[in-house]
């Protein structure tokens, strides 16, 4: 018989070999099921499994090969391979080795430069390429033997390393792994804001007829769109962050980065990644094919990408990516400052927006003095474009500048907490009389835990250099509202927000020796085994009042 030799070309790592040639008589089912068992035996790791998702990592310009066999038994043999690239475009082919000319094939979903070969061959055997590719898309190929045939798959990644998946399959009558997507895949903007866009997609077949198994899942950044979830967690690990294996948005607990946030809520997961890059957010709304994005910036720029998902396999098939940029927000009314006058601002909270104030100098040197009366505020001055400040403030801050005549400085105060903050806020020159008194080292009230007592307290605070009045005032609180009471305290309003009943004394005092400025005062009166809330209010030349941090003490039961 007429002898015909075929070689296929096998990476050098998994056998000191460098090729596999077999020799074959006139093709039989036989010889290629002996040759089919050897390979197994000696190579069942370049073996394609059938009906699994297979992950292959590529090195650099060193091309992978995998095989798969298709049995004889029915008159015609389908098959389908997909291929879903995760970072960079790669190159990919279908080769087949073949005795007979009864061969049809062809591709699915490609592109991007694919390439169909059918070739009728009467050779006894022959290596003939049937399909290639090369690109960064989800590519499915589907094919139709009538005769028992050898396949290679040959994969080449030019640019970097990196990793793919492959799914091949010969059953076409279980269903699908990937959810089908609809006729028209591609995602509608139908409004846009300041800080949100809304999108709808049409629903995928798979979320109509496996409803509970299949979700969608939208993804949000600000760089570009990607063609896979597999793409999307590569380049999110590529960041620097982890990602939970597979499916990144499944409802299954598991453990998060630092750098990463979950809110659940609404039936609705979403995951934000912090990294240096950028945020790119996750969120998972079940069977819903309507999404309004929160939370963004104005005037940006977004990517969005929907994949619907199967729960039970975690594959995951893209809809045709879209973008929108939100609407610019319009400037904030701008207020004007004037030499020594005191301004108070309240900041909301929920809506994040700057409060502006402007202020043109009339002199050299000026000072700016914020009085945060209640929250946390962040205060941003410029001084002609220019950042001067910028950081959170707490109880009384002075920041002096210096530049020059008629220099233009913008202050923007925004709250950092979710519930309103308020601030008051001042610009003088130096010279000018200040508004609020020298004040201590620190504004803490002490007590004396050993010297309490059934029906008193002694309390001690620090005082200055500067003979300054000082009021204390007291309230009987409940167990229940010492939180409140020092969460809500406004630490700008003075006695004048305070009952007669609540006063205990003025009195002034100073000492020239810092050490030494320290008063004690003991409050008599009081009820045994309650709690008391005493306030300490200091008061300069300008009459303006400061506040010193509430103290909460309670008298004893048993004396």
């Amino acid at each position: 018989l007429k002898m015909s030799w075929f070689c296929f070309y096998l990476p050098l790592h998994l056998l000191m070999a460098a090729c596999l040639c077999y020799s074959i008589k006139a093709p039989t089912t036989s010889s290629l099921q002996s040759f089919k068992t050897d390979l197994f035996n000696f190579y069942h790791s370049l073996i394609l499994a059938d009906g699994k998702e297979t992950t292959i990592h590529l090195l650099k310009d060193i091309p992978k090969r995998y095989y798969f066999v298709l049995e004889e038994g029915r008159a015609l043999a389908p098959f389908t391979i997909t291929v879903t690239p995760c970072d960079v475009p790669i190159e990919w082919s279908i080769l087949v080795h073949k005795a007979s000319a009864s061969f049809l094939g062809k591709a699915a979903r490609g592109d991007h430069d694919t390439q169909e070969v059918s070739k009728s061959q009467t050779a006894p055997s022959m290596v003939s390429t049937i399909f290639n590719y090369k690109g960064n898309s989800v590519e499915t190929y589907m094919g139709m033997s009538s005769h028992s045939a050898l396949y290679m798959l040959e994969f080449l990644s030019t640019e970097r390393d990196t990793h793919i998946t492959v799914y091949l399959t010969t059953d076409t009558t279980s269903g699908h792994l990937y959810p089908e997507l609809p006729m028209d895949p591609r995602i509608d903007v139908i409004g846009i804001g300041h800080t949100t866009v809304t999108l709808t997609w049409k629903h995928s077949p798979s979320v109509l007829q496996h409803r509970e198994n299949i979700q969608y899942c939208l993804l949000v950044n600000e760089k570009h769109n990607y063609k896979s979830l597999c793409a999307a967690e590569t380049a999110i690990r590529s960041s620097g962050l982890k990602l939970p294996p597979t499916l990144a948005l499944s409802l299954s607990p598991y453990l998060l980065e630092p750098q990463q946030v979950m809110i659940l809520s609404n039936s609705e997961l979403s995951i934000i990644n912090k990294a240096s890059t950028g945020e790119v957010r996750q969120i998972c709304m079940g069977t819903k094919n309507t999404y309004t994005v929160p939370n963004l910036s104005p005037s940006t720029q977004y990517y969005f990408d929907v994949f619907v998902v199967n729960l039970l396999t975690n594959a995951s098939a893209a809809y045709t990516g879209t973008f929108a940029r939100t609407v610019e927000e319009p400037e904030p009314k701008v207020m004007e400052l004037k030499d020594g006058k005191v301004v108070q601002v309240v900041l909301d909270g929920k809506k994040q927006k700057f409060y502006s104030l402007q202020y043109q100098a009339r002199h050299k040197k000026i000072q700016f003095t914020f009085q945060l009366c209640h929250g946390q505020v962040r205060v941003h001055i410029t001084k002609n474009g220019k950042t001067v400040v910028l950081e959170n403030i707490s109880g009384l801050r002075y920041f002096s500048l210096k530049g020059k005549l008629l220099d233009t400085y913008l202050v923007q105060l925004r709250s950092t907490e979710e519930s309103n903050s308020s601030v008051k806020v001042q610009v003088s020159p130096h010279f000018h009389k200040p508004l609020f008194p020298l004040l201590p080292e620190s504004l803490k009230i002490k007590s004396f835990s050993k010297l309490r007592t059934c029906n008193s307290v002694t309390i001690a605070w620090l005082g200055t250099q500067d003979e300054s009045k000082y009021c204390v005032y007291k309230k009987r609180i409940e167990e229940d509202q010492v939180w409140m009471e020092l969460r809500s305290a406004d630490r700008c309003s003075g006695p004048e927000s305070r009952h007669k009943s609540e006063k205990v004394l003025c009195k002034y005092f100073y000492d020239i020796n810092l050490q030494r400025a320290v008063t004690t005062e003991t409050i008599k009166g009081l009820d045994a085994g309650t709690l008391y809330l005493f306030d300490v209010y200091l008061f300069g030349p300008s009459g303006t009042p400061v506040r010193y941090h509430s103290k909460v003490v309670k008298t004893r039961k048993k004396c």
